[in-house]
């Protein structure tokens, strides 16, 4: 591969890799909601240039994670009551339909379920929120990709995105940590059962608890999970 061939092709593993290091920012709360991000400073840090920089908080606005404002910058989004009211009822509606939508899972992909919540275990008793939160993601991930919905699933991501730098605030109460791991294991018996009926029921109330922790911790009185 040619010189000039190459070059596009590392800028995109490069402006891949600050969008991953911010998504690790805002999980870890590094970077909070309203915050401003300082592209000089963010560079420097990751040994690139502006360029990737730039284009990742380009993808992130795409998301809705970042905004941009006319000489100021980007600054992590931050979501109205309101807002995040209606992305949690949108997550609701689709994440139904996606799981209802499962068919019986095969003892391969119980055993994935399994290992990526047992994964989170240690995540929380060695007490890293950040690896929790990827963690969490990626156990409710597989469960919604076997729904083979990809387009519902792929809309559902852009949903968490946006939450996620509210979503982590449960995860610093020790009992939110542990109850994570519970909820994971009580929606793995009812898929073992097929009961996706169950399993709705189950996210629901997973769900809702967050909803009801970040009303508490954020102050935001006309939040409601449905």
């Amino acid at each position: 591969m040619s010189e000039v061939a190459a070059e596009p092709a590392r800028r995109v593993t490069s402006v891949a890799r600050v969008v991953d290091e911010i998504r690790a920012m805002l999980r870890s709360r590094e970077l909070v909601p309203g915050q401003q991000v300082r592209q000089e400073s963010l560079a420097a840090r990751l040994g690139v240039s502006r360029i990737p920089v730039r284009e990742a908080l380009k993808s992130l606005e795409t998301e809705g994670v970042m905004r941009h404002e006319p000489h100021v910058g980007y600054t992590v989004a931050r979501l109205s009551a309101d807002e995040l009211a209606q992305v949690y009822l949108m997550r609701r509606a689709l994440e139904t339909e996606v799981l209802r939508a499962l068919p019986k899972l095969t003892s391969a992909q119980l055993g994935e379920l399994t290992t990526l919540n047992e994964a989170i275990v240690a995540d929380v008793e060695a007490t890293d929120v950040a690896a929790i939160v990827a963690g969490n993601r990626a156990f409710h991930f597989a469960m919604f990709g076997y729904s083979g919905l990809d387009l519902v699933v792929a809309e559902i991501g852009r949903l968490w995105m946006r939450s996620e730098p509210y979503r982590t605030v449960h995860l610093y109460d020790a009992q939110g940590r542990k109850r994570v791991v519970r909820e994971h294991r009580r929606m793995i018996t009812a898929l073992r059962r097929g009961d996706n009926e169950a399993v709705v029921e189950l996210m629901n109330a997973h769900r809702d608890v967050t909803v009801s922790d970040l009303h508490a911790a954020l102050g935001l009185p006309t939040l409601r999970p449905t």
